[in-house]
């Protein structure tokens, strides 16, 4: 993440705590693209280093937020209908395989493909409004959302806090084996780049 954006979102943490979660968690799941994930585990990684929040308090602001934000994602899929979507989709830069493979997933596995569609890149954004255009049962829908934001929320907290736990010891192995260090992230960011490569659509090789 660009060093500038990461001290933006620091900073907005740090001021609004709860509300930067809530607000974060809300939208991102509603369907606005903003790094609602990233804000979980910078939060949850502060109320391990800086005490300013609670770990159990962020699970749970996180979870309501984001079964908040997914019911207004599902509402406005379910009254704008398609053309809300394909404007969504164009607006957003989706890419049309993206949206088709929500799709299948929906129709393969109806509503307890919320649950796991909150785990898969990219398919979190758009879940609640695909599945209003789709005209899924809203109280199967509900459930599984519940479930899946309850989850995959304290699956992310809790490796943001854990993290921010080993903080320490991870910056005194960096003091004392820079060259060690040098080498692990060198060798994570050819990685993340090759798996980058491998999984973008072939139009955009």
């Amino acid at each position: 993440m660009d060093h500038t954006l990461f001290h933006w979102l620091r900073t907005f943490v740090v001021d609004y705590g709860y509300w930067a979660v809530a607000l974060a968690l809300l939208c991102e799941n509603a369907g606005i693209p903003v790094p609602g994930e990233t804000t979980l585990l910078l939060a949850s990684f502060l109320a391990y280093s800086e005490h300013k929040l609670h770990l159990g308090w962020i699970v749970v602001v996180a979870t309501c937020a984001a079964t908040i934000g997914d019911n207004l994602g599902y509402a406005i899929g379910y009254y704008g209908g398609r053309p809300l979507l394909d404007r969504y989709q164009s607006v957003l830069r989706i890419p049309q395989r993206t949206l088709k493979n929500g799709e299948a997933l929906f129709a393969r596995y109806g509503a307890p493909a919320i649950f796991f569609a909150r785990f898969i890149v990219g398919m979190r954004v758009f879940a609640g409004p695909l599945a209003g255009v789709l005209r899924m049962p809203w109280r199967s829908f509900a459930v599984f959302n519940f479930l899946g934001a309850a989850v995959w929320v304290s699956v992310i907290a809790s490796a943001g806090y854990l993290f921010g736990r080993h903080w320490r010891n991870l910056v005194r192995g960096m003091q004392r084996f820079n060259m060690a260090a040098l080498i692990v992230a060198l060798i994570v960011i050819l990685f993340l780049w090759w798996r980058y490569r491998r999984n973008r659509p072939p139009e955009d090789r």
